[in-house]
């Protein structure tokens, strides 16, 4: 849901096995999260950010593989 409150689940699309990273940005375009680094097998997975430590407000989660990059704009409400 968008926006949740203190967690929420993204589904991530990986094409072709490989390093995949999944990095949350707040609006200054700060790096504030790191949600996962590493390979990733080909197919959807469902990651789970806990943002329960973040102040309310809007973030931007940044996936990015040697397949491309997608962006999503998340809204944090506590």
């Amino acid at each position: 849901p968008n926006p949740f409150n203190p967690s929420t689940s993204l589904d991530v699309y990986i094409p072709a096995e490989g390093l995949v990273s999944l990095n949350v940005y707040n609006v200054m375009g700060q790096l504030v999260d790191v949600i996962h680094s590493g390979s990733m097998t080909q197919g959807v997975h469902t990651i789970t950010w806990n943002a329960s430590n973040m102040p309310s407000g809007m973030y931007f989660v940044r996936a990015e593989s040697a397949s491309g990059t997608s962006v999503q704009k998340v809204m944090l409400m506590k």
